[in-house]
């Protein structure tokens, strides 16, 4: 009983080390290949921002629409007290 919890003991250590090891880093195969990675990388990232930038005016916009129907309900309401 005693190998057998030794032998799965000495399994979990041989595991955790194996999942510790650091990965190959993968170059790409030539320059050219760089650089498409990093003009679809820079695309992506424009792409992102003007994604960012078009929900953060809708947000803005339709904040503006909300403030201005509060304002709207709030006159109405002090017309109908009088």
């Amino acid at each position: 009983m005693t190998k057998i919890i030794a032998a799965l003991i000495a399994g979990l250590f041989a595991t955790a080390a194996f999942a510790q090891a650091p990965a190959a880093p993968v170059a790409p195969a030539t320059p050219a290949a760089a650089n498409a990675e990093a003009k679809a990388t820079k695309e992506v990232a424009k792409a992102e921002a003007k994604e960012t930038k078009a929900v953060v005016k809708a947000d803005a916009k339709e904040a503006a629409a909300a403030a201005d129907t509060k304002s709207d309900m709030a006159s109405a309401h002090a017309t109908a007290k009088k």
